[in-house]
């Protein structure tokens, strides 16, 4: 954790010393000396200074400019195409919808500035001359891999409810825990959430689900994660009363999550596959049986997706892959075909890995892996290679084909070609003009 750790790129360090130059402060600061420190590569980078916005304006007066936030003290530099986020030091005022501050007031001392960010490892500001400037033990709490609130963290959550969600998630993108105060006042605080609109609860969680540590954050922190997604938190302690499952809805979930790549679409899937089995479950004298479980997910997948303002084409992707997680699919030619009618072949690919996950989450005894979920996506590969007909587009007979036989536009058209599709698909027709035209006519004429 030492200085010679940091490289800042030339666009950054060009920034400093313009400011310097023009007898201003300025640091690096914030999460890109977190990741420099933790060798990783920042996304960006974020400059703090004693400059008021309108100097900082008049520094950079030949570059492009944008006044991101100029407000509360925040400009947006672009050096060479590189953003760089300048902000002036400041004190926060007080906050009155548990998200941001009435007012700011500027002030000409980095340790102010400093000290009203939220988590000590986001604290940190550097300099190439004047090293790393840590007031709050944000280097300790890296190398301990804690996540520390600055100051009382309670005080810290009820100026921003947004902070016990990024708590959370940077425990689980850096695979980090949280001290024991901060822990407490997350669980705490967590109705603040409601307060939050639902996009930036989407964008901490999705983070939150691909971090390294999400299961076991997932299983902590339930309670949180069910202040906005109370669907899965039903699941807790939900004993399936099966012998094809050694665990309960949520740890069964938990443990095919530990199986998954880190890709948002898999992990939300993954996620979803069996939300619908607390409201689904009967028992007889053979067990627990959760009969119509995969329909009432793909409801309740619709609506927590809606609910968090996902757009509309990852909901129905989504709605796809839990409607499909639990049927049997086959590898046959024809089958596949099909499929790739209905998702991208990438989607397939996640179905694939959501259905090996869930099986390996089952009962040690049926987690043999059935043989399709290898041989699909070479089929894929196949169809795609041989770049066989999969629609109307690529069907070799169009709609003018048909009107030149005298087969009128309409619906009847529309019901022709899509037979024609089919039995092509189905290898019951070659892809070829002539022998499409002649089975065309043969329908018009019954």
């Amino acid at each position: 954790m030492e200085e010679r750790s940091i490289v800042l790129p030339r666009q950054v360090a060009l920034a400093l010393e313009r400011m310097e130059q023009h007898g201003f402060e300025a640091f690096a600061v914030g999460g890109c000396v977190r990741d420099s420190l933790l060798g990783r590569a920042p996304n960006d980078w974020d400059i703090t200074t004693n400059a008021r916005p309108q100097e900082i304006l008049q520094c950079f007066a030949d570059h492009r400019v944008i006044e991101t936030g100029i407000r509360h003290g925040t400009v947006t530099v672009l050096l060479d195409s590189m953003p760089l986020e300048m902000t002036t030091y400041r004190n926060d005022g007080e906050y009155l919808d548990n998200r941001h501050p009435v007012q700011v007031t500027f002030s000409d001392r980095l340790e102010d500035d400093l000290s009203r960010r939220d988590f000590t490892v986001n604290a940190m500001a550097y300099h190439p001359q004047k090293g790393i400037v840590d007031l709050f033990g944000g280097r300790e709490d890296l190398a301990a891999g804690v996540i520390r609130c600055v100051g009382d963290a309670q005080t810290r959550f009820e100026e921003d409810g947004l902070r016990i969600l990024r708590a959370i998630r940077f425990a689980s993108v850096l695979n980090f825990s949280l001290d024991s105060q901060t822990a407490a006042a997350v669980h705490t605080c967590r109705g603040l959430l409601s307060n939050i609109a639902a996009e930036r609860i989407r964008e901490e969680f999705c983070k939150l689900l691909c971090g390294r540590g999400a299961v076991p954050i997932l299983r902590e922190y339930i309670d949180v994660i069910g202040e906005f997604l109370p669907e899965l938190q039903r699941a807790v302690g939900f004993d399936q009363n099966t012998k094809y499952h050694c665990y309960d809805v949520f740890e069964h979930t938990l443990c095919a999550l530990s199986l998954c790549s880190p890709d948002l679409v898999t992990r939300l899937a993954v996620l979803l596959h069996d939300i619908g089995k607390p409201l689904c479950y009967t028992e007889d004298e053979n067990g627990g049986h959760f009969k119509g479980h995969v329909q009432v997910g793909v409801e309740l997948t619709d609506q927590i997706l809606h609910r968090l303002k996902f757009d509309h084409a990852t909901v129905e992707r989504l709605k796809l892959q839990v409607e499909l997680h639990d049927l049997p699919i086959s590898a046959d030619k024809r089958a596949v075909k099909r499929l790739m009618r209905r998702m991208a072949d990438e989607d397939i690919l996640r179905l694939m890995e959501v259905k090996k996950c869930d099986r390996l989450a089952h009962a040690e005894f049926f987690r043999t892996l059935p043989p399709e979920l290898e041989q699909i996506p070479a089929v894929v590969h196949q169809i795609r290679a041989d770049d066989e007909c999969l629609s109307l587009k690529t069907l070799q007979i169009k709609g003018g084909d048909l009107m030149a036989i005298g087969i009128p536009a309409g619906k009847r058209m529309g019901e022709i070609l899509q037979v024609l599709l089919e039995d092509v698909m189905d290898e019951k027709l070659p892809n070829e003009k002539s022998a499409l035209l002649q089975a065309a006519q043969q329908m018009m004429n019954q």
